[in-house]
């Protein structure tokens, strides 16, 4: 399979999650997303991801392990210490300041797993407030897409393992039972638990402290950019976001800004109060006062000419939409001359080029206000430039109006430093990105990994068990084997040793470890084998039991004795004959008679 069918395939697979399970992990990052379906698809043996969408049909139970193999909910108390160390010591005591001593205190954690976040933050706030504020002011929210750790976090019962992390003076939450550590009801409370999906649920509103932790990192861009909206919306003005150490926000620095950036503490900027102001050119040209002396002759010729050399365009129109003045810089951006003046605005081509400049004239009479319009680009045959155009109603004392007068700004050169900023900063960011995405895949992998050596310890912790118990066995199989007088000699049903007892090590003059996986009628010992192949047949067989054989032999030692041998089938558990079991012992004097 090609590698782009294999993807055509992965994102087939995607939307059967989407459709079947109301889970979308479209916005996750394709290399890690796949590694970690693959990871679940080879544990239960399956190859493609048709055939494991087939298994899934037939075992939904199946879509657990999946899940939790998908999200890797690692988590711990007061992950992190230095993080939360700060988190205690400044930022929740920076939130209970900025509070009257009746407002409510709100905390989301969002993605908290199996809820040691969400008890970190919670035996904080009540050592901050007293546990009597605490349960009157604080609301902590704790919202996850997995029902399971949700279902674990609300039980909020852990074992000595998991409270280690937790600081002495914050261990008076928890109350110990039969091994156990439950957090205390009465605090536990005010946390509430919730399914929640970052990517498509709307978010929980009005928070002052918002902890998204490693949540982020397995987001592609797209996604990120989703969840940064809800995260960024809930949060109050001047509210703090803390993230994992892998993640960081490049991109929305204006909106965010680090309290602590090696720790992944932000905080959301406070609005100052913004008042609108227009601007209204006061007196026009008609401000000169009738009997105005002829030294008024020159300032206005000064007025004139300041008007005219202006370096912004300028165009002036009066009340019935004539044009009444225009200056050199206007005429030479839009093709006007002087003998245009007087002319209807609606008869020239500055009037819907670049912009429809009759309906912004209409705005400001209409709502007697100041018109700005951003952004605007006008070609010419030689260059292309960016205006801001701006519309201003011309009123004489009595307030009467006069006309507008459009001032065109020539933003160009800005246009093209703020382009080329931006492509700097695209650049930067992609850069950052990669290799942010690069640190996020290799944390990813680390969680992955210390996911996986926690079930290589639980099956070598398995394996012991079992070595143990196997030796257990062993041991009391061959104190019993050592405690009988008879000699006894076990072989497979290929006539192999495989049990040997010290008794037969005595008659025969052998150790275990010299016979074990003989064939044991080659042995050279001082009893005719050759004579039990029958027998030992026979049991093989299953045919009913014969009488004890009656042999004579000789020991190690050199003694000629009477060998009395029982045989018997060697059966498996099932009841399968797997062997024989040979019993030999020194027959009494009276029975060789």
């Amino acid at each position: 399979m090609s590698e782009r069918e294999h993807d055509e395939e992965f994102e087939a697979f995607l939307r059967y999650l989407s459709g079947s399970r109301n889970f979308d992990f479209t916005a996750y990052k394709r290399p890690s997303l796949s590694r970690r379906v693959r990871k679940r698809m080879q544990e239960v043996g399956i190859a493609s991801y048709s055939d494991y969408t087939d298994y899934l049909e037939v075992h939904p139970e199946e879509f657990t392990s999946l899940f939790d193999t998908i999200l890797i909910n690692v988590t711990s108390f007061f992950r992190d210490p230095p993080a939360w160390e700060f988190l205690a010591n400044q930022v929740i005591p920076d939130i209970v300041r900025e509070k009257r001593s009746t407002d409510q205190i709100r905390v989301w954690t969002a993605g908290c797993a199996s809820g040691e976040e969400a008890y970190s933050i919670a035996v904080i706030l009540a050592d901050l407030l007293g546990e009597e504020q605490y349960r009157a002011r604080v609301k902590i929210y704790a919202t996850d897409v997995d029902e399971d750790a949700l279902a674990s976090a609300r039980h909020a019962v852990y074992t000595a393992k998991h409270i280690a992390a937790v600081p002495e003076r914050y261990r008076h939450a928890f109350e110990a039972s039969n091994g156990h550590f439950a957090f205390r009801k009465d605090l536990r409370r005010a946390v509430i638990f919730g399914r929640h999906n970052l990517l498509d649920d709307a978010p929980i509103s009005r928070v002052d402290l918002l902890v998204c932790r490693n949540t982020l990192m397995y987001l592609n861009a797209e996604g990120q950019a989703r969840v940064f909206e809800r995260l960024y919306f809930a949060l109050n003005n001047g509210g703090y976001l803390f993230l994992g150490k892998a993640e960081t926000l490049v991109s929305h620095t204006a909106a965010l800004q680090p309290v602590d950036l090696k720790l992944r503490i932000f905080q959301k900027r406070r609005r100052d109060e913004v008042q609108d102001r227009g601007l209204v050119p006061a007196g026009g040209e008609s401000g000169e006062a009738d009997n105005a002396d002829d030294a008024a002759v020159p300032a206005a010729t000064l007025r004139a000419l300041t008007f005219e050399i202006d370096p912004i365009a300028q165009i002036i129109i009066d009340v019935h939409g004539c044009l009444i003045a225009v200056n050199e810089r206007a005429r030479a951006l839009f093709g006007l001359t002087l003998s245009d003046i007087g002319r209807p605005l609606q008869d020239l081509e500055v009037s819907y080029r670049p912009v429809e400049l009759r309906s912004l004239i209409d705005q400001v009479y209409a709502e007697g206000r100041t018109v700005n319009l951003r952004d605007v680009e006008w070609k010419t045959p030689t260059a292309v430039h960016w205006l801001e155009i701006t519309v201003l109603r011309l009123t004489e004392a009595t307030g009467d109006t006069l006309g507008v007068k459009l001032v065109f700004t020539d933003v160009t050169r800005y246009k093209e430093l703020q382009q080329q900023l931006e492509r700097s900063k695209y650049e930067l960011e992609s850069a950052y990105e990669e290799v942010q995405s690069s640190n996020e895949e290799l944390e990813t992998m680390n969680e992955e990994l210390q996911s996986t050596n926690e079930e290589l310890a639980a099956v070598n912790a398995e394996m012991h068990g079992q070595t143990t118990e196997l030796n257990d066995v062993n041991a009391f199989l061959e104190s019993i084997l050592s405690s009988l007088v008879a000699a006894v000699v076990v072989v497979d049903a290929q006539m192999r040793v495989t049990a040997w007892n010290h008794r037969a090590e005595d008659f025969w003059g052998l150790r275990p470890d010299e016979v074990s996986g003989q064939h044991f009628l080659n042995l050279d010992i001082g009893l005719p084998v050759a004579s039990l192949r029958e027998t030992i047949r026979h049991c093989l067989s299953g045919e009913p039991a014969s009488e004890d054989l009656l042999l004579e032999a000789t020991n190690r030692r050199g003694r000629t004795f009477a060998c009395r041998i029982a045989a018997s089938p060697h059966r498996s558990p099932d009841g399968a004959i797997i062997g024989v079991i040979l019993m030999m012992e020194e027959a009494p004097a009276s029975s060789t008679k």
